[in-house]
């Protein structure tokens, strides 16, 4: 059975007036155990930022998105 990858979403915000530019990256990893986690990295452009991983059994409607 074929695997079927996701692409990497990623996002921008700017806004010179408030001194902001932030990145945020958002793709979808297997588990060893068949399921897939959500990736999500974010942080200030040029930085590295910081990267959280979201479990296969995490709630959707849990409000830490």
């Amino acid at each position: 059975m074929p695997s079927r990858q996701s692409e990497p979403v990623h996002l921008r915000r700017i806004d010179p007036a408030r001194n902001m530019r932030r990145f945020y990256c958002l793709s979808v990893q297997p588990t060893l155990f068949g399921g897939a986690s959500l990736i999500r990295d974010r942080g200030r452009i040029g930085t590295r930022g910081q990267s959280r991983k979201r479990p296969p059994e995490a709630a959707c409607d849990d409000r830490d998105v």
